[in-house]
Parts: C-alpha cells; structure tokens; sequence
C-alpha cells in the first residue's frame, strides 16, 4: 500500500487510517476490560474479538486494494443489487438477529454482519458511476434526480424498517451531498432535503421511544434515571476527564455506569481517560484523514476522471458524517441514537467496510499518483 511518486512514499491515508486504529484498539480494550470479565470470564474478550476483526479487516482492505478502479466502477450495479438483497434478507424472521429491539444483523460462522455498512459502501459507488453515465441528464432535468432518489426511497424503507435510523441519516446525507456535487440543481436538492427532514421528524413522532431519546437530548436531568441516564452518564465522563483525562484503564464511568462503553460511547470514554487534549487529538485526525480524501477528489477533478472524485468525496461524506453524529451524541450537541464512531468503536461489520473502504480509497490514490510516471515514460519513448 505504497504511492509511487519518484521514490516509494507512506501513503498519509495510510498512515492516519493506521493512528485511528490504533486509537480505537487503545479505547476499546480499556472501555471493555471491566464488560468482558463480568461477562465472559476473560477481561480481554472484546478486545481479542476486535483484534480478530482487525485482522480479518487488514486482508479484506489489501485485496480491495488490489482490484483496478474499473472493475469497481463495473461491478457496482451488481454489489448495488447484492447489498438490497441483504437488507431484506436481515428482516427475514428467524435469519436476521434482533439485539435491543432491532433486527440489523446476520449470523454469519459464529460472526454478526451488518448489511447496512455494506450498504452504505456499495451506495457510493453505484451513484458515483450513475452520476457519471447520466450527469447530463441529472444537471438539467428532473428525471435524472429521481431516478436515484428511487433507489435511496427502497433503501431507507429497508433499514428503517430494523430500525436503523441513524444509519438511514447517513445514507440519505450522503447521497443528497453527491449528488449536490454532481451537479444537481440546488433548488432540487433542497427540496429533496426538506422532504427527508420532514419524513424523519414524522419518524420521530411515530415512535415513543424516538420522541423520548429527543426530550431527554434536551434536558436529559428531567429524567436522569431513565431517558436521560446515558446522556448523563456519558456528560460526566467528558467532565471528569477534565484537560488532561484520569489515564487510560483509570475511567469510572466504564464500570457499568454508562451503558455501551466500548460501542456507541466509547469516545466518552477516550476523553475521560485522556482528556480534552486526547479528544481534540482525535478529532483533528479525523479531520486530517477526510481532508485527505477530499484533497484526492479535487485532484481527480482536476484531471477530469468523475467517478473517481465522487466516490472520493463519498467516503469522505460517511467517515465525516458517521463521526459528527457519534461525537455530537456522546456530549450531547445531538439526540441519543446509536452509531458506531469509524475505527474507534467496537463492530466487527463497522471496522471490516471501513478498512475496505480506505482499500479503494489507497488504490484511488495510487492510480491518481501513477497516471504522471505514465505521462512521463510516453513522452521519454517518443
């Protein structure tokens, strides 16, 4: 996973993905030590599992690496059809696995896949090579715009259906975000963007348990033993880690006091272990790390090669989108809804599409960066 650029060069996206993972492995084996010997009889369990993930991830990453822009760019209608035939097998009674309410995951060998962040993969690359096969027609009439919004409508009914609500955010914002950047008129766009607001806040008010996850957000002391105790719970460990954090394994708030430690909450956690300086330091790797992929869409842009950008600034939509939300949840700038934080939180399905992705996102680079050695040795033999 090197970028040839006169001499072999450590891809920066390489090595930022590798701090984040590192990271994250860092901040789940201390959220989940106290978890796993309670649970499992092993303080390491998650921790090992993750690890295992990590691995499993690191070789699914290296042949995504490995397989040309072009036969991504073939494929996509295929995987497009393979995550929608997944997302309605997971509803299927006695196949999907319902945890907490919610029907979101597939046993798979003694494994849990989540068919949503196959989704959310799969949706970047199809409307990057829909964008480019029909950008004329998406820039200039209707129909162009509601050819994909048909897709996005099936693909939100489905994971709403689990119910995945945040994940249906993400895919919905993404989407709306390409397609902005593809060239569709911005009075379109907005309209399609209060439609969807006005559709999740009928989601919100259909469900009780959304509407309490909202009031709780806003004052979550109204209720502080029962909406509002993980908002709470997750607000005092930002509180105690105070500028410089209590040190990593030394958090209280892991010891069952707030739930999820080591998923949806697990950059509480980091930052009251590590403190504003670790929690910031964190932040501005993810803002390096999507900088980085929106520095390579600009540089496709600037080479006229279409769907290389938009999948670019698809991804870096996901990363930036998936991270906003966790973070904001965890201290409380957003309502409580579970999103696992990128290469940070414990998910096997999570981590294993996120290394994927920035596999692609590697071979994007190294294409990016060849096409010049490849101009250069044209005009040498002429």
């Amino acid at each position: 996973m090197m970028a040839m650029q006169g001499k072999w060069n450590l891809s920066p996206l390489l090595f930022m993905a590798a701090a984040l993972v590192s990271a994250g492995l860092v901040a789940i084996a201390s959220a989940s030590i106290s978890l796993s010997e309670v649970r499992f009889g092993d303080e390491w369990h998650h921790a090992s599992r993750h690890m295992m993930y990590l691995g499993a991830g690191t070789v699914l990453g290296a042949v995504a690496y490995l397989v040309p822009v072009s036969a991504w760019r073939n494929s996509s209608p295929w995987l497009l059809l393979l995550a929608l035939a997944l997302l309605v097998l997971v509803l299927v009674p006695g196949v999907g696995r319902i945890v907490n309410g919610s029907q979101r995951w597939i046993p798979l060998a003694g494994i849990t896949f989540q068919p949503s962040e196959f989704a959310k993969f799969t949706l970047v690359l199809w409307l990057s090579g829909y964008m480019v096969r029909h950008g004329e027609e998406l820039r200039t009439v209707l129909r162009g715009l509601l050819k994909p919004i048909a897709v996005l409508v099936v693909f939100a009914f489905l994971l709403l259906a689990e119910p995945d609500f945040g994940a249906t955010v993400i895919v919905m914002g993404t989407a709306l975000g390409m397609l902005f950047m593809g060239g569709a008129r911005l009075l379109y766009v907005l309209g399609l963007v209060l439609i969807a607001l006005g559709g999740l806040a009928a989601m919100i008010l259909m469900a009780p348990y959304r509407m309490k996850r909202l009031m709780a957000y806003q004052d979550p002391w109204s209720d502080p033993f029962g909406s509002g105790f993980q908002l709470i719970q997750s607000l005092i460990a930002y509180g105690r880690g105070d500028l410089f954090g209590v040190g990593l394994g030394n958090s209280v708030q892991k010891l069952f006091y707030l739930p999820e430690a080591h998923t949806d909450f697990v950059f509480s956690i980091w930052a009251e272990e590590t403190g504003l300086v670790g929690a910031v330091a964190v932040i501005l790797l993810f803002a390096a790390f999507v900088g980085r992929i929106m520095y390579l869409g600009y540089r496709f842009v600037t080479d006229k090669r279409e769907f290389e950008a938009y999948c670019c600034f698809g991804f870096a939509l996901i990363f930036a989108g998936q991270a906003f939300v966790n973070m904001g949840v965890s201290s409380g700038l957003l309502p409580t809804k579970g999103l696992t934080l990128p290469f940070i939180s414990y998910g096997g399905s999570s981590l294993l599409m996120s290394c994927v992705t920035v596999g692609v996102l590697l071979r994007l680079e190294r294409s990016l960066s060849a096409q010049p050695a490849r101009a250069q040795a044209r005009r040498r033999s002429q």
